[in-house]
């Protein structure tokens, strides 16, 4: 191997993939331990498919397609994939069809351009979106919460965002009654559908938030512009028309919170600088605000998101940091 030797000045550091991997695996075991209590059984099956599957996909492709010796599921990435796609899953979903998401997240969103570091897109993402236009019916059905025991026979019921989605295109802002309360949505009481496992707790989810900042995993600066870009928008909405839905009710229903804490902020698929993810953010708030109130959908952060990710070199390109010791001219 080719030694290269760069000019000073030189940084240590003790970040490393096996560490952040882990790191963010270890703030989403909050909403993974709530999505258990809540919906017991079926986000056991849906989950431990869903990561024992990604981590098969890359063993088998990087040993007998891409011929390479070296073993990269050690690192977590893999198996962070698998536990991100389940948790934008519904609980109920059949193990056949959650291999098919995580054959597509694996093999066609990851290995495909060449393995972690090299995606375009973010893998989970692509896995949920490719069966969410495969499989919609499955894909929208999402079982309420408390039923421990069940599987594939669990009672579903309408999700908040449904009922937000419903209240627009009828125009009447007596619908939004059957929201549940900012309290319960913050804490996971759902009495209906709730959407997929890892969005139903807001909570947990900000622990998650509160983990990777300390640990210096992330930067605020996505997750702050998703999230106050959406409830300045929605806010803006709801002042002009009382049938869409209240801004803190907005943010914390459907995979907003999921998506702004550990989707978007993928190191590969979103931009390098602050300025940069600042702008990416901020699109990403204003697209999934869009295509939840008149899209075809009654959720769109994940598109959003997916969206953004083909913006993100753009936005690399636009937004370049400062050379070290360059004389800024006047």
């Amino acid at each position: 191997m080719k030694l290269i030797v760069s000019l000073s000045p030189h940084a240590h550091g003790n970040d490393s993939v096996e560490r952040n991997m882990y790191g963010v695996i270890i703030a989403l075991m909050p909403a993974l331990l709530v999505s258990f209590y809540f919906f017991g059984l079926g986000s056991v099956i849906v989950t431990a498919t869903s990561v024992a599957a990604c981590v098969f996909f890359e063993w088998a492709i990087n040993k007998y397609i891409l011929k390479n010796e070296r073993n990269t599921i050690l690192d977590g990435s893999a198996a962070l994939t698998g536990l991100l796609l389940g948790m934008n899953l519904p609980s109920n979903l059949p193990v056949w069809i959650i291999l098919i998401g995580a054959l597509f997240a694996i093999g066609v969103a990851k290995m495909t351009f060449g393995g972690l570091g090299n995606n375009i897109f973010n893998p989970a993402l692509v896995g949920r979106c490719a069966l969410l236009v495969a499989f919609p019916a499955q894909m929208t059905s999402w079982p309420k919460v408390g039923q421990l025991g069940s599987y594939l026979d669990a009672e579903t019921g309408a999700t908040p965002l449904s009922i937000m989605k419903y209240a627009i295109k009828s125009g009447d802002a007596s619908v939004l009654d059957q929201l549940p309360s900012s309290l319960d949505l913050f804490l996971g009481n759902h009495p209906d559908g709730a959407g997929a496992m890892g969005e139903i707790c807001a909570l947990a989810l900000l622990l998650g938030l509160a983990f990777m900042l300390w640990r210096k995993i992330i930067t605020w600066h996505i997750p702050v512009s998703i999230i106050g870009t959406v409830f300045v928008f929605a806010g803006l909405l709801h002042l002009a028309d009382s049938s869409y839905a209240d801004p803190v009710s907005v943010i914390l229903t459907g995979g907003l919170m999921l998506g702004a804490i550990f989707m978007a902020t993928d190191y590969v698929t979103s931009p390098m600088t602050p300025k940069g993810q600042l702008i990416y953010g901020v699109c990403i708030g204003l697209l999934t605000v869009v295509i939840r109130n008149w899209g075809a959908y009654p959720e769109g952060m994940s598109f959003a998101i997916l969206i953004m990710n083909a913006f993100t070199p753009l936005i690399n390109n636009y937004v370049k940091p400062k050379r070290f010791g360059e004389v800024v001219k006047k």
